[in-house]
């Protein structure tokens, strides 16, 4: 049984994850403290800039509350997403399992959320990966078809909704088929910017070279 989060490292980087299986640590508190954000729209959303800085936003106060208008105006679901029926739902399905940060009734929808940077538009692949995960193991729980998942970014105060469309569920096959190909430790990235803020790039043994090296200056 595969984890939603072994999942979306196999798409981000097959070695991160073969490292990740070896390190049983626990989730940073700064990305507990950026997650939290997403259980408090409510107030965050009408907060004063003062108020705001005081928890862990990675833009402006302005532009905070400006990407979370926009959101509460767009998504129909809004009302769910900032007060959630049921969060930190554990989903097991046929082929994975793992945690559903929120999870929303009618019709049921699992919502993931990212301590990150949300992309331009859409959702990083990383994350799609985890909410198909998400979704499948959701429509195997209650005998139903899940059609929708919410990816949230609330250090930006970033909510997107996605389509379970069939080139994000190709996406989660590729993603099965590297977890279980995994024997021994995967070829390293080539110089990817992935490997710069990796926790293990040291153990890794990947070296990264700065933009005066790549320009040869």
């Amino acid at each position: 049984m595969h984890s939603f989060s072994d999942l979306a490292l196999a798409v981000y980087c097959p070695r991160k994850l073969y490292y990740r299986r070896e390190d049983d640590r626990d989730v940073p508190a700064d990305v507990e403290r950026r997650r939290a954000l997403a259980f408090e729209y409510g107030t965050l959303l009408d907060a004063d800039d003062a108020l705001l800085r005081s928890h862990p936003i990675a833009v402006s106060p302005d532009e905070f509350r400006t990407n979370l208008s926009h959101a509460r105006g767009r998504l129909e679901r809004w009302s769910e997403i900032a007060e959630p029926p049921h969060r930190d739902v554990l989903l097991t399905g046929r082929e994975c399992r793992g945690i559903a940060h929120k999870l929303l009734e009618g019709p049921p929808a699992p919502s993931i959320v990212s301590a990150g940077r949300p992309p331009e538009n859409g959702v990083w692949e990383p994350q799609s990966v985890r909410a198909v995960a998400a979704a499948k193991a959701l429509a195997w729980e209650r005998s139903t078809p899940v059609e929708t998942a919410f990816v949230e970014y609330p250090a930006y105060g970033t909510i997107r909704r996605m389509d379970i469309s069939t080139r994000r569920k190709a996406l989660y096959r590729r993603a099965i088929r590297t977890v279980e190909a995994i024997d021994g430790s995967p070829p390293r990235l080539a110089d990817d910017g992935k490997c710069t803020a990796c926790e293990y790039r040291d153990r890794c043994g990947v070296r990264t070279r700065s933009l005066r090296s790549l320009l040869g200056i």
